[in-house]
């Protein structure tokens, strides 16, 4: 015996019949929204901004949202690498301008992994 399932989607906001599901993480925790074509361009266009200043995070994340502040040996993506005062280091002697806290930019990052 053959049977056919039809999954019919309603919005979360209003009720209508919705296009797509949605997913966007916010502190931590990831979510998901049934949304008509509208209110997905409204919630995309309301992130933009966000986004737009944003750094993209690849692969789930474990243990919450926030880091601590507190300082350590290993840099800051865990895999053992390059300490951030490392990388300032060797910048400062090969003409880069760092600040003394704070990220290291993307560019100088490339340079030292190219370099090493």
């Amino acid at each position: 015996m053959a049977q056919k399932i039809h999954i019919v989607l309603e919005d979360d906001l209003d009720g209508s019949e919705a296009t797509e599901t949605v997913s966007f993480g916010l502190d931590g925790t990831s979510y998901e929204i049934d949304l008509n074509d509208e209110n997905a361009s409204a919630l995309r266009e309301s992130l933009a901004t966000y986004v737009g200043h944003a750094r993209k995070v690849s692969g789930a994340r474990r243990g919450g949202g926030r880091r601590s502040s507190g300082g350590s040996s290993t840099s800051a993506n865990g895999s053992g690498g390059p300490t951030a005062k490392e990388v300032r280091e060797w910048a400062r002697e090969n003409g880069y301008e760092v600040p003394d806290r704070g990220r290291v930019s993307a560019e100088v990052r490339e340079a030292y992994d190219a370099a090493h």
